[in-house]
């Protein structure tokens, strides 16, 4: 039986997309030997100076691949709201002092905020976010 669906790939990009699932099939990764083996072709893929549309839907689609597999199997922390405003303030290149003169929160304030002994409240991330130029969301992830 013929399933019919808009998405057809091209006679070129079917022939690049085909010889490369041949190569290494698209998959569940059920290891981390696996995942290395995904990770190795990837990194391959990358390093073309110019990959044409079959090559690129395949790369996404094994990207979705690993991708699923690192989140149930090798899961990253939030980072914590301390670490996320200390890497923001590294990142644009200000102290505690001249982050409290732009954005008029206390110094003991910012200095508990980084210690990790004082919560981000709403004005505290609404004012940071405004600050750094970043969505609310990256500030209160862990609310």
């Amino acid at each position: 039986m013929a399933i019919q669906t808009k998405f057809r790939l091209t006679v070129k990009q079917r022939d690049s997309y085909l010889e490369l699932v041949q190569m290494f099939p698209l998959t569940s990764i059920r290891s981390d030997e696996h995942l290395e083996a995904a990770q190795a072709v990837i990194d391959e893929l990358l390093a073309k100076a110019d990959l044409d549309d079959g090559e690129h839907l395949y790369l996404d689609g094994l990207s979705d691949l690993v991708a699923d597999y690192e989140d149930e199997h090798h899961p990253i922390a939030l980072a914590s709201d301390a670490d996320m405003l200390r890497h923001l303030m590294e990142a644009k290149g200000v102290t505690q002092a001249q982050l409290h003169r732009d954005t008029g929160i206390a110094k003991s304030t910012i200095s508990e905020l980084l210690a990790g002994r004082k919560a981000f409240t709403r004005q505290i991330i609404r004012k940071l976010a405004d600050y750094f130029h970043v969505d609310v969301g990256v500030l209160a992830a862990n609310l």
